[in-house]
């Protein structure tokens, strides 16, 4: 981008030059600390928040400018409004990137997150976010994650963290394990390869004991409602029943399944034949579609299929199971893709018919969801009936949209309720009558019942990573997983040479054996640190907490301090972690919160996503590997940082994408220098006894008012505009006899008003030209007075089929719809219709409206 240069001087007008007020302004507010936390016990307080970035090595682009910007106002907002704000910032340095970044390049990640991090703390600076950095906190500090591993603790000693093998996503270009949430459409969300499947034995943490709670409180926040949905469908409670099915018992042959390049268990599972029965399992939300069971599908990784296949299906569910394990599951639960299967030779026991169930493997059906097994119902489930035809399994149906006697058509699928048929005793039932009786009746009889499931697995925090918080845990061979002491806390990473994983599922970690290999806390023999590292999301779960007392040394924080700031009031930043970081931090809230440390459940009252910053070169996300980046540098090289904050918030709705438009910032720089030469140009009138001007003072009322709600609101681009608006009125005004002090009146509540968005050139007007003491941005904001502020009203006439019935006052820019809506509610003209329909509702705007009947 190429700087443009300033608009000319006009004689005797003193020249907007913005280098020269950044290099003025910026040491003054350092030096006097402008920004530090307030803590008047008299005032209020607000807690503001953004994310917790991770600092890269690209630096900020303006893209990031979207949520820094517009919570930097609302900071400086709720200051000049009396308010105690806490407003800090901090760096989520552990990570994947940076220990990415320091295997290419040979350098300690340490190092380059220390680098980055200053590097985006001195572009935060540049755009002016008004941050407490006194309260600066790094997640990579032993200070820091010392807390993190106590947080470990706590929850191992609560029974919430625990350790167990089982298969689980592996991305192999990171070489670590992914939990459920860090997998989007088959692919690993850092570096987008395709996962694979790996058996290890690993650390999680127990979020489905709070799965309830973290549904229950989502109604007690204010939050996007496309975010609480996310949360909702992704914890997935559902309501039904479990069956239980028996299989019958036969001779089976030992079953052998090849391992499938990582997809597949490392060991080649071999049974013996047996001749007992085995449960199996299934949860169904349809439990009135019982009776239309026509087979069983096992999911292919389901520990039964080797103990209940045949002999003669053996070598052929063995190549299948092979197969299935190269697929993802994203693949396997496409649509469009056909249903597939094998049969095992097996059967169960229907248990309310006592009718066999032929078993099948299926790849549509997932192990790690539900039991890992399907009852299947063709004729009233989708995938069942897909399934059923294309192995000539029947088709029954047991639930009718009609009356049992009028039925006569071919077999079909109806998905919907209905009324039950061909279910022995519970003929002609409504379905959910006769599905709490079937659930009632599997309880009875010790075969199923009423249950209740979730989508939400337990939280996989292990990670096979040098570059984060270790866990804190020795494995001894008498005592088993102990904790360390809590006197020996931080267990500080090892400096290593080599970061590279090896690949075999080992951390690197585990190559540092005089770091691996100490005593057991408890008999004193030799044991082996945990070499697994913490998810990088236990970091980020509970670092809000720390901003309210960042620096104690003798707890996580001072429970007084969080009382006082906690929860947080606003908190801003994009909708990816809806599932991630969002859901992790409430569910380590409430833990902290069962553990008597904290009085709050929900740590983010007030949650609000930024729209994205869409490059000028592309329409794309600006990425420093597409070459489409735009940053803050160049920008305020050009423009000055007041006009970049202008423009980053007129550009639309903050939740909306914008393109960013080198042209359009003109207008905002235009914007600037207008408020600039205005301010001067009037500052110095004298109070020349001109008579005083209601309209021009209504006006200034008018704009506070607006102001102040669409701050409060978050409508930032609307406050622009009509701040723009209002220096065009101002122009407008210089043609009418208006006294020097009504002036200055003015410009000094345009200057407040547009100090929270441009605080260099309104710092300058408020100390310089309007000759005020103190700072701009530790004024008061200005008040209105309601009756100065209110708009404009005229007398609107409501009639009924040309009959006057009633008169209202309205605001005099009041649209149509708004008239239509208040003469239809207005309780005259509802009297007057009475229950004749209503034809028509003509609107004169700005003076009557006619309802029409008949």
């Amino acid at each position: 981008m190429m700087a443009k240069p300033q608009t000319p001087q006009k004689r005797g007008e003193r020249r907007y030059d913005f280098h020269a007020l950044e290099e003025k302004w910026r040491p003054r507010w350092r030096a006097t600390e402008l920004y530090r936390t307030g803590d008047d016990p008299a005032k209020p307080s607000i807690y503001i928040l953004d994310y917790f970035p991770y600092p890269s090595g690209n630096g900020l682009s303006v893209g990031h400018c979207r949520n820094y910007v517009p919570t930097c106002v609302s900071a400086r907002f709720h200051r000049m409004r009396g308010y105690n704000v806490l407003h800090p910032m901090g760096w989520d340095a552990f990570g994947l990137p940076a220990e990415n970044y320091a295997v290419t390049h040979g350098v300690h990640p340490r190092q380059t997150t220390e680098r980055f991090a200053a590097n985006y703390r001195r572009q935060m600076e540049l755009v002016e976010c008004s941050y407490d950095w006194s309260r600066e906190i790094n997640s990579a500090d032993p200070a820091y994650y010392r807390w993190t591993q106590w947080f470990f603790l706590l929850l191992f000693g609560r029974g919430l963290a625990y350790r167990a093998p089982g298969s689980q996503w592996w991305c192999p270009q990171c070489r670590t394990i992914l939990a459920n949430e860090q997998v989007e459409d088959g692919r690993c969300w850092r570096c987008d390869s395709v996962v694979t499947r790996k058996e290890l034995e690993q650390w999680y943490f127990r979020i489905t004991d709070y799965a309830d709670r973290l549904l229950a409180d989502l109604d007690t926040v204010d939050w996007p409602e496309r975010i609480v949905d996310m949360q909702r469908n992704w914890i997935g409670r559902s309501e039904g029943a479990e069956v239980v099915f028996t299989t019958r018992p036969i001779n089976t042959s030992p079953f052998v399944a090849t391992p499938h390049s990582g997809n597949a268990p490392d060991e080649i599972k071999t049974t013996e034949a047996i001749t007992t029965s085995e449960e199996i399992p299934v949860f169904t939300t349809r439990p009135d579609t019982l009776f239309g069971v026509t087979f069983l599908a096992l999911a292919p990784e389901h520990p039964l299929v080797g103990r209940i296949v045949t002999a003669d299906y053996a070598v052929e569910v063995a190549a299948y199971v092979e197969a299935a394990g190269g697929l993802s599951e994203i693949d396997r639960l496409a649509t469009d893709r056909e249903k597939s299967g094998v049969f095992t030779g097996a059967y169960a026991t229907h248990p309310l018919s006592g009718t066999p169930v032929p078993i099948w493997v299926a790849d549509y059906v997932l192990a790690g969801y539900g039991t890992g097994a399907i009852m299947g119902v063709p004729g009233h489930d989708a995938r069942d009936f897909d399934f059923a035809r294309r192995y000539d399994l029947p088709v029954i149906e047991v639930v009718s949209q009609e009356p049992p006697a009028t039925k006569g058509h071919e077999p079909s699928i109806f998905t919907d309720e209905g009324t039950l048929i061909n279910s022995g005793p519970f003929d002609g039932q409504p379905s959910a009558e006769a599905g709490a009786a079937i659930a009632a009746l599997l309880a009875a009889r010790q075969q199923g019942g009423p249950r209740v499931t979730y989508r939400l697995r337990d939280w996989l925090i292990s990670r096979q990573r040098y570059w984060g918080a270790p866990i804190p845990i020795i494995h001894c061979p008498a005592c088993g997983a102990v904790p360390v002491p809590e006197a020996d806390l931080p267990v500080l990473l090892p400096d290593i040479d080599d970061f590279s994983p090896p690949g075999d599922g080992r951390s690197p970690l585990a190559r540092a054996e005089a770091w691996v290999n100490v005593p057991c806390p408890q008999c004193g023999r030799p044991a082996r640190r945990e070499t697994d590292t913490m998810d990088g999301f236990a970091c980020s779960s509970w670092y809000f907490l720390r901003f309210a007392d960042p620096h104690n040394d003798e707890r996580p924080f001072d429970a007084e301090a969080v009382r006082a700031w906690l929860p947080v009031d606003i908190y801003v930043g994009g909708a990816e972690h809806a599932v991630m970081h969002l859901l992790y931090a409430r569910f380590w809230t409430k833990v902290i919160y069962d553990a008597g440390l904290i009085d709050f459940a929900e740590p983010f009252a007030r949650l609000r996503n930024q729209g994205m910053l869409l490059s000028p070169l592309d329409g794309q996300k600006m990425s420093k590997s597409k070459g489409n980046v735009v940053t803050p540098d160049e920008v305020i090289t050009a423009y000055g940082t007041d006009v970049l904050r202008t423009y980053i918030l007129f550009l639309g709705p903050f939740d909306a994408n914008a393109l960013w438009d080198d042209r359009g910032i003109v207008g905002a720089q235009r914007f600037i220098e207008r408020y600039w030469a205005l301010a001067h140009d009037v500052a110095s009138l004298p109070d020349d006894g001109q008579p005083f001007d209601e309209t021009f003072e209504r006006a200034r009322h008018q704009i506070i008012r607006r102001l102040t709600g669409d701050m409060s609101r978050f409508r930032f681009n609307t406050a622009v505009a009509a701040l723009m608006e209002y220096v065009n009125d101002l122009y407008a005004a210089r043609a009418r006899p208006i006294g020097g002090r009504q002036w200055r009146e003015a410009i000094g509540t345009l200057t407040l008003l547009l100090a929270p968005i441009a605080p260099f050139a309104t710092e300058e007007v408020w100390q310089e030209a309007l000759r005020h003491k103190g700072s701009v941005h530790r004024a008061e904001w200005p008040a209105y007075d309601e009756t100065l502020a209110a708009d404009e009203v005229v007398t609107i006439i409501i009639q009924v089929n040309g009959k006057l019935r009633d008169r209202v006052q309205m605001a005099a820019d009041a649209g149509n719809d708004t008239l239509r809506e208040v003469a239809l509610a207005n309780e005259k003209a509802k009297s007057a219709v009475g229950k004749q329909p209503i034809r028509d509702v003509i609107v004169v705007p700005g003076r009557l409206v006619n309802v029409v009947t008949g």
